[in-house]
């Protein structure tokens, strides 16, 4: 294959996109992989095509390895199943609607666990059909609120999706564990580092999941692990909580005046000044922080919500979002205030809050939902808000004072933190979600009557796994670790080309070599992108070439009246002058050794 830049459908550009924030997006749009055609939607030109279908095809390979079969649904969906599943609600504004010309509702596909159980449910109908596994490559569309960082948080992108199809959980873990073998081949075979981490199912359903995670400091999720293992997406972290305390000997609850304390830090600070205690300063974890949040249902319907946590910890709206999916979550606004009068900003307290409210025989009960962080156990004492401004309670105990609704994994995870699992202390890292695999269970199969007769002719729903890979992110994420700041540098089996031949200068000898050179690698399986720009200078020809990230370029150029040419590795090298006799087998040598990296 030979790629000739005279006639490639490419333009590089020196600046930046004003729009681009990471590297990834920069670089891809600078050398002329992508352009963008609206927020969030990018148009593919042939070079990043090229990259594209390399990174499919290495997915392919250990898919069909892995004993899954593909398959390819159409985008544009019909309503009545992701009605059934309850998602065409659930997704909220999150999917693209549309209607055809009669009226009728349809989708442009988020994600297709619908379509493929219906498929599966069409053409199968007996345990011996099964186990069976199926994929698709295609194109996925997400109404995304912040498109961002360009390949990387998309409204159109596309995934791999897989699904698997077992009579009973033992075939369930079987297929689940050899999609997560097939994962970890993709991910080393491009190159990629990663980390499997446990994580929530969110709107997926399920029990098992776990996420595969590339280690970067521009990646949107947060993670943990601990030096004995564990490894977690911040929004399944489980607190350690603390064991249930003994009242007995604590003091009634007293509220004093603590005028000027709508904050943590000015609380702390008064309660010093007019109450110390005699053991140790006051601190913020001393405090009880009453958080009011809304929570948009996928309905519609607003709901009022307080967390109540430590006041030295904040809320993490993402992981209060994964703990009460599908629902999105929202500071309140001051309409919420209005509508509740009983909360006084700055001085809230669990007194007018959930069960603690009083509610007279056959009345409706109208407090605001109260849930707590799983570290205020039975028998802690806190400082929290009375409920009237300038007003605290002091030693109000947990259990004896007060209950919540329950409990809610919504504080910040910090490092230091002990892990779940007793291996030790947490620390935080961030990284770009690559891949998801789940356990569905029977959720789907159940909504959409998905059985088969088992071996003594009983009916039994199917129990089914789902298995993806964001492939156009795994791509940005390629480029987010294969760069510096002259341009891309692309691992060898996933680059447009292996090679990239420069012819130098503007005699015609230089032309004829560099061509000669480009044909004799052709000839020998070496895919070339071959710079014959005519009349463009030098300098231009060696910054496009480190732009584009081809890993070898050879140059043809004023050597070669001392018959050498001079071979760059893009990164990781010096160059060598090499006798023009000497080159391709040069080359070709060095592309196979890159390739069997």
């Amino acid at each position: 294959m030979l790629l000739r830049l005279s006639t490639l459908f490419v333009r590089t550009l020196r600046e930046d996109p004003a729009d681009a924030e990471v590297a990834s997006h920069k670089l891809l749009v600078r050398a002329g992989y992508i352009r963008r055609a609206a927020p969030g939607i990018y148009t593919w030109l042939p070079l990043g095509l090229r990259v594209l279908a390399k990174v499919e095809a290495v997915v392919r390979e250990e898919m069909a390895a892995a004993g899954a079969q593909e398959v390819h649904f159409p985008a544009l969906l019909p309503k009545e199943p992701y009605e059934a599943t309850g998602r065409w609600t659930e997704y909220g504004p999150n999917i693209f609607r549309l209607k055809d010309r009669k009226g009728g509702d349809y989708l442009l596909a988020p994600t297709h666990e619908e379509l493929f159980t219906l498929l599966v449910k069409d053409l199968y109908s007996s345990y011996k059909d099964l186990p069976l596994t199926l994929f698709q490559i295609q194109t996925k569309y997400r109404d995304e609120a912040r498109p961002r960082a360009g390949l990387i948080r998309g409204r159109e992108f596309v995934m791999k999706d897989a699904y698997s199809f077992d009579v009973d959980d033992a075939g369930l873990d079987a297929s689940y564990a050899a999609q997560r073998a097939a994962y970890q081949r993709v991910f080393e075979r491009l190159g990629l580092e990663y980390v499997i981490v446990s994580a929530t199912s969110g709107a997926m359903g399920g029990s098992r999941s776990e996420e595969f995670l590339t280690p970067t400091a521009i990646g949107e999720d947060t993670f943990v692990r601990s030096a004995g293992g564990y490894a977690a997406n911040v929004e399944a972290v489980t607190t350690v909580a603390p064991p249930a305390l003994d009242w007995s000997d604590a003091p009634a609850a007293h509220v004093e005046d603590t005028p000027d304390t709508p904050t943590i830090d000015t609380l702390v600070t008064v309660s010093n000044d007019r109450f110390p205690r005699a053991d140790r300063p006051w601190t913020a974890a001393d405090t009880l922080k009453n958080v009011v949040l809304a929570l948009v249902h996928p309905s519609g319907e607003r709901e009022l919500l307080v967390v109540g946590l430590p006041g030295d910890r904040e809320v993490d709206l993402k992981r209060l979002e994964a703990a009460l999916a599908p629902a999105e979550v929202e500071a309140a606004g001051e309409a919420d205030f209005a509508a509740h009068p009983e909360l006084v900003k700055g001085y809230i307290g669990p007194g007018v809050l959930g069960p603690n409210v009083p509610v007279a025989d056959g009345a409706e009960r109208t407090a605001v939902r109260y849930l707590l962080d799983p570290r205020v156990v039975d028998g802690t004492r806190w400082i929290t808000g009375a409920n009237e401004p300038g007003r605290h309670v002091y030693d109000l105990v947990a259990g004896r004072d007060f209950t919540a609704d329950g409990t809610v994994e919504a504080a910040e995870v910090r490092a230091g933190d002990p892990a779940p699992d007793g291996s030790g202390p947490l620390e935080l890292a961030r990284g770009i979600e690559i891949g998801h695999i789940f356990q569905l269970g029977r959720k789907y199969a159940q909504a959409l009557g998905l059985t088969v007769l088992d071996q003594n002719g009983k009916s039994q729903v199917v129990t089914m796994g789902s298995y993806g890979i964001g492939v156009t992110r795994v791509l940005a994420a390629l480029a987010e670790a294969n760069h510096d700041d002259r341009g891309l540098a692309w691992p060898a089996h996933v680059a447009p080309a292996h090679v990239h031949v420069v012819a130098t200068g503007k005699d015609a000898s230089v032309f004829e070599a560099a061509e000669d050179v480009a044909a004799q690698l052709v000839a020998r399986g070496v895919e070339v992108l071959y710079d014959d720009r005519p009349k463009v200078s030098p300098g231009v020809k060696f910054a496009d070439a480190e732009l584009f990230g081809v890993p070898l370029v050879v140059v043809v150029g004023r050597g070669l009246a001392e018959g050498l040419v001079e071979v760059r590795p893009r990164v990781g090298g010096e160059p060598v002058q090499v006798p023009v006799a000497d080159v391709v087998e040069h080359v070709a040598g060095r592309v196979a050794e890159l390739l069997a990296r």
